[in-house]
């Protein structure tokens, strides 16, 4: 079985191809087909960011609605912008509760540290479901993103929070690779999904080395011959090939696949 742990479906009005709404997506599922991906889950992301409350409610029922239309090749991350820390977290309790989300999505809205994070953190805890977290780390600048998350931040704020469940967005997508699988090294609750469209040589067996492969998520991030490829071609075992491409992901979801 292969679980891409970290994709994305069109955000509302964005995935028209050729006048059918759900174009967009229907690519990425024939590309699952053709790389014999068995799930994707799934976040829908707002147009733009930071995203106010209605922005990510409807984001989140767009991506229920994907659910319904793929069934279960899909599954669902619930996005939210932390700021608002009222209506997200009863959006990820609408969300996962509700509508059989698998997790929570957070972008680069805020730090992970920032406080503002904290209620969403706690939720997530008494839900039992994990972040995936956008993250990065770069030696430029990102006007873009002044708040990106990278994996020091990702560790800082689980000092406090040793029971929750974190995954480190994209490995291979997020600037340097190195400094982050260091900085990933002590904190045994945060995974790192291998997504992202560098195909480093070794970059995969020093995360392996580092962290274990017990803590690793095969994922694409939409790169997704890529992403395939670069867990195929690693120098690891059978058996930690298999833990990384569904393994792992299916016992962090708590046997929801």
């Amino acid at each position: 079985m292969r679980i891409d742990a970290h994709a994305h479906v069109a955000a509302p009005g964005h995935g028209e191809v050729e006048g059918d709404p759900w174009g967009r997506d229907k690519l990425m599922i024939q590309a699952a087909d053709a790389l014999e991906i068995d799930h994707l889950c799934c976040s829908c992301l707002a147009a733009s960011r930071p995203s106010r409350p209605e922005q990510f409610i409807a984001c989140n029922d767009q991506m229920r609605a994907a659910m319904d239309e793929f069934g279960n090749r899909l599954l669902g991350y619930c996005y939210v912008n932390p700021g608002y820390q009222k209506e997200a977290v009863a959006e990820i309790e609408r969300c996962v509760t509700g509508m059989d989300f698998i997790g929570v999505k957070l972008y680069n809205e805020y730090k992970f540290y920032d406080p503002a994070v904290r209620p969403v953190i706690e939720k997530c805890i008494e839900l039992d479901v994990p972040i995936l977290h956008h993250a990065g780390h770069t030696w430029h600048p990102l006007p873009g993103q002044p708040f990106i998350s990278d994996a020091a931040d990702l560790a800082r704020a689980l000092v406090d929070y040793p029971e929750a469940k974190v995954i480190c967005g994209h490995l291979g997508g997020g600037g340097d690779w190195e400094w982050t699988i260091k900085a990933l090294r002590d904190s045994e609750n945060l995974f790192v999904d291998t997504s992202g469209s560098v195909v480093d040589d070794g970059m995969i067996e020093r995360a392996v080395d580092a962290l274990g492969a017990h803590r690793m998520l095969f994922a694409c991030d939409m790169s997704m011959c890529a992403g395939v490829g670069k867990i195929l071609a690693a120098d690891i075992s059978q058996q930690e090939r298999e833990m990384i491409f569904s393994g792992n992901t299916r016992k962090l979801l708590g046997g929801r696949i």
